[in-house]
């Protein structure tokens, strides 16, 4: 196999439009890339060239991310992105190992749980926390009502227009310091879209808001516990605090592993401790 660039494809799922990436090699086992919030299916390229020539390789956009469809109504819920990962799932092949960052990583860990006879296999890195508060409010008219408040007010939001790539460039660069400088442009040029007097970014704002039914802290490990499949938990050694590294506790029979020396984004600050992990995990774990 040779180093081609991959194949863009798309598939519906709750009537959207959601887009993802196909590296080729169909006759071999499927793996799913997932990315995090504000990401973009692009970003997983180096991983895909690594895996590429051992697996059928496709990296999807969440929606409201990169060129997937937004969601009308603002839904990027928990429950609403498990079930387009399923939808690419199943048109690539199910089971089908998942390797899956940051929101996408507390996607799958729910996806798996809910749906576990599609998972052969899942790494997570730095997937285990919640955007949801921590004051341990119930559901009730005042949780609905300071959701609904936030979310209304993204309606007179605007995006920044970066005057052109470079500044989105040094952005990007103001966000993770450690990103290797001749990945940043690939990284900005997939994540920005052209408008009128520059750049903005791809990424629906809305996404922020979530949904006014969002599964809450306390109620994730009831998930992680229903998960069946191998599971492999990747953490920055000096991991943000927002991280439940205890989650592999919930998880049976599941693996807990740190990278020195890197930030939130493992793959990209240390790609090949990273796939030093992530490599072994999935050979040892064949789809049944």
């Amino acid at each position: 196999m040779t180093n081609s660039e991959p194949v863009q494809k798309y598939v519906t799922s709750q009537r959207l439009q959601i887009s993802y990436w196909d590296w080729g090699n169909e006759g071999a086992p499927p793996l799913v890339l997932v990315h995090g919030g504000k990401d973009h299916a692009r970003s997983w390229d180096r991983v895909a060239e690594a895996l590429r020539h051992d697996y059928h390789v496709v990296a999807l956009d969440l929606r409201g991310h990169g060129d997937s469809d937004w969601s009308p109504g603002g839904n990027y819920g928990l429950p609403d992105n498990a079930l387009d990962v399923l939808r690419v799932i199943e048109t690539v092949g199910s089971p089908a190992r998942v390797l899956a960052h940051s929101y996408g990583g507390s996607v799958c860990l729910l996806a798996a749980g809910s749906f576990p006879e599609h998972f052969a296999s899942l790494v997570v890195i730095e997937g285990t926390h919640s955007l949801n508060p921590r004051d341990g409010k119930e559901m009730g008219p005042a949780w609905v009502r300071e959701w609904g408040e936030r979310l209304r007010g993204y309606e007179g939001s605007t995006p920044r227009v970066y005057p052109d790539l470079a500044a989105a460039e040094e952005r990007v660069r103001q966000a993770n310091p450690r990103l290797p400088s001749d990945f940043t442009p690939h990284l900005t040029a997939h994540a920005a879209r052209a408008v009128e007097g520059g750049y903005v970014w791809k990424y629906d704002w809305w996404v922020n808001g979530r949904t006014s039914m969002e599964i809450r802290r306390d109620e994730l490990p009831r998930f992680w516990s229903a998960i069946e499949c191998p599971t492999l938990l990747l953490f920055a050694r000096e991991t943000r605090v927002t991280q439940r590294t205890e989650a592999g506790d919930f998880i049976a029979g599941s693996r807990t592993a740190f990278i020195e020396d890197a930030g939130h984004w493992l793959h990209h600050d240390q790609l090949e401790a990273t796939l030093a992990q992530v490599q072994p995990f999935f050979a040892e774990h064949p789809a049944t």
